[in-house]
């Protein structure tokens, strides 16, 4: 995980911002250090192409919306999703998945 952080920018979906910034169980200090992360990431908003990608995700697969946004960001710019939950995500072939604790 160090490595691609440190070898890329972090991106994230406006879905996996507002996911951090919900954290209901953050501390002030963790509150800080996910505000920060989120200032030095890329945030892809919600565009057009997106929209249509997401709704495809859609009706294709049995995915709920805040997944199939997260999903589609990730396909739209040709980029691999790094998340714990891979299992939301393994019936999208054109997904490229990466869990950082399997490692």
């Amino acid at each position: 995980m160090d490595k691609i952080l440190t070898e890329s920018l972090p991106a994230i979906s406006v879905i996996t911002e507002i996911e951090l910034l919900c954290w209901k169980a953050s501390t002030e200090k963790d509150t800080e250090l996910l505000q920060r992360f989120i200032g030095d990431c890329w945030v892809f908003e919600l565009d057009k192409e997106i929209k249509l990608q997401t709704a495809s995700l859609r009706k294709a697969h049995k995915i709920k919306l805040p997944d199939a946004i997260i999903a589609a960001t990730a396909i739209v710019f040709e980029m691999q999703l790094i998340t714990r939950n891979t299992s939301d995500f393994m019936s999208i072939p054109l997904i490229k998945l990466f869990n950082p604790f399997e490692q």
